[in-house]
């Protein structure tokens, strides 16, 4: 008996027209509708890998090959993956590519990823790979049968964006995807909207707040799969636990998702060296902080406290910031404070932390990282090495793609010094580099992990040496002593710490510091309220983990 079998693709209209008119679909709807999608889709069976024989000169890890193969045999190549940092989510990804260009599965792709991290993936995908794969210039290239990396800012743009919703692509991948949590933003709905057989989104932070992340991202790969969302709140509720105390959520997203940890992939990584460098200010150093200190204090404006971190920093980045302020607004209560505190900075002698860097590294050829917190800074920084003989090269957000890559080229083969701001070290991978020095503490330990992560990540071959800078009485010192090093955060990566500081209510953890030192009256004030807050984040953090060991220990 011979069976033929008819796609019906007018589902997928169907559920185009509902959602562009925002009707409500029922789960059973959604159900016939994800069903109908995965036929719609699916491919002959898979068993085993060809891709890894094509790459000999690639070593694979085990659990990146795992990764892989579950989701072109198991989830039909539609699948989330949520690797902790420096695991490998790249690798897995484009192993996965080459899988399905390579069984003429897929002639034509889409990547999108942050614009700093084009060139990047470009190369990465031509080098390790060997996928043609080319960025986005200025020709237009959205209709050709080709993979084209370019960032989700390019890709909206009004000359871009119809074109690519009329395309119809092969493979779609979307890097950094826990910025599509929201389902409200412009960016979820044009990666709704974009027409694609399989579909990788990477994140190493799947939930970060509520349990609506995970089905957000999850109905982008699957539309339909989690129900709608009234039904899925109603049977899981809300809260993130949830994804793990619930066998039969667990159990759903587990077949969407692969997610592997550091502990468990077997890999023996290299140590993680951290010193705390206590830098004591001059004389005048310490006046001028206190004095700034008072005048913040006094001041009706919020922000005040930003100063005195400035201050911690260089007296150019406090300097320029006050000249700014009292430039622009006109109505400061304290003004000639401020005022008169300008002469105090212009008498300052080198920062003390600008001191201690020359001291540490003027006598070693190996290469160090810099980050600041501040451009004014940074400036300060490579004028003060280069007066000492000591090459270095800036990294910053402002940087276009090309000048971003050219920085590492001359920071990999010639100059000793990478000085890098926030923005600027976002993505950019530098094993090569094994020390790290961290001018100014960030206070969100997040943004600590994935400075950290740039250069302790896997293809590290040296033991990770972290220098933190912290000048003593100041708030620098009660930030290190208390917010750090009391929940051991620089031992260890730092994991589910968004997740904990979200089921506390902690929304933005850098305003909750800021919020303790501006209202505080007194030092003494800031550091008891400093420490009451780590002390919450220790004992949650502590509850975390067990339960997280317990999850661990069912699943085995």
């Amino acid at each position: 008996m011979n069976i033929e079998l008819n796609r019906d693709y007018d589902f997928i209209d169907d559920l185009d027209t509902k959602l562009t008119n925002d009707e409500t679909l029922s789960s059973w709807e959604l159900f016939r509708m994800s069903y109908q999608s995965s036929v719609a889709t699916m491919t002959k069976e898979f068993k085993g890998l060809t891709a890894p024989n094509h790459l000999p000169h690639m070593t694979f890890l085990e659990h990146q090959l795992e990764c892989a193969q579950q989701v072109v045999e198991e989830m039909n190549g539609r699948g989330l993956l949520a690797d902790e940092v420096g695991l490998g989510k790249t690798i897995e990804a484009g192993l996965i590519l080459k899988e399905y260009m390579i069984r003429g599965l897929v002639k034509k792709a889409l990547i999108l990823v942050p614009a700093s991290l084009v060139n990047q993936w470009v190369n990465e995908l031509n080098q390790k790979f060997y996928i043609p794969a080319f960025s986005q210039r200025k020709r237009p290239v959205w209709d050709q049968d080709a993979v084209v990396v370019t960032s989700m800012d390019t890709a909206k743009r009004p000359q871009h964006k119809d074109i690519i919703l009329d395309q119809e692509y092969d493979f779609v991948l979307i890097d950094e995807a826990h910025k599509l949590k929201n389902h409200k933003t412009k960016n979820y709905e044009f990666v709704r909207q974009l027409k694609k057989k399989y579909c990788l989104l990477l994140t190493a932070t799947p939930v970060q707040n509520k349990l609506s992340d995970i089905f957000n991202l999850v109905s982008i790969l699957k539309p339909g799969y989690l129900g709608n969302y009234e039904a899925f709140t109603k049977q899981f509720g809300r809260d993130r636990k949830n994804l793990f105390n619930d066998a039969h959520l667990k159990q759903l997203i587990q077949k969407v998702m692969v997610r592997n940890r550091r502990e468990d992939t077997g890999i023996d990584w290299t140590k993680r060296n951290v010193e705390t460098v206590w830098i004591d200010f001059s004389e005048d150093e310490q006046n001028a902080y206190n004095e700034l200190s008072r005048i913040s204090k006094e001041s009706s404006n919020f922000s005040s406290i930003t100063y005195t971190r400035e201050l911690c920093s260089s007296r150019e980045a406090c300097y320029l910031s006050l000249k700014k302020m009292l430039s622009q607004d006109k109505y400061i209560s304290n003004r000639s404070d401020y005022e008169n505190f300008l002469s105090t900075i212009e008498q300052l002698p080198h920062h003390a932390k600008a001191d201690k860097v020359i001291e540490l590294i003027q006598h070693t050829d190996e290469k160090f990282i810099i980050f600041t917190e501040y451009r004014a800074t940074q400036f300060y920084l490579q004028w003060y090495l280069q007066q000492h003989n000591i090459s270095s090269v800036p990294f910053r957000g402002g940087f276009k793609r090309g000048k971003k890559d050219w920085m590492r080229q001359l920071f990999q083969n010639k100059a000793q010094v990478l000085i890098a701001t926030e923005a600027g070290g976002e993505g950019i991978n530098l094993q090569f580099c094994n020390n790290m020095i961290n001018y100014d503490l960030p206070w969100n330990p997040m943004r600590l992990e994935q400075r950290i992560g740039r250069i302790h990540r896997f293809g590290q071959e040296h033991d990770v040496n972290i220098y933190n800078f912290a000048i003593k009485n100041t708030m620098e010192e009660h930030v290190l002593n208390l917010l750090y090093e009391k929940i051991q955060l620089f031992e260890r990566v730092v994991g589910n710490l968004d997740a904990i500081l979200a089921d506390l209510e902690i929304g933005d953890i850098e305003k909750e510091v800021q919020t303790i030192f501006q209202e505080s009256s007194t030092d003494g004030e800031a550091k008891i309220k400093l420490e009451n807050l780590s002390s919450v984040i220790s004992y949650a953090q502590h509850n975390y983990n067990e339960e997280d060991l317990d999850d661990t220990r069912e699943s085995s």
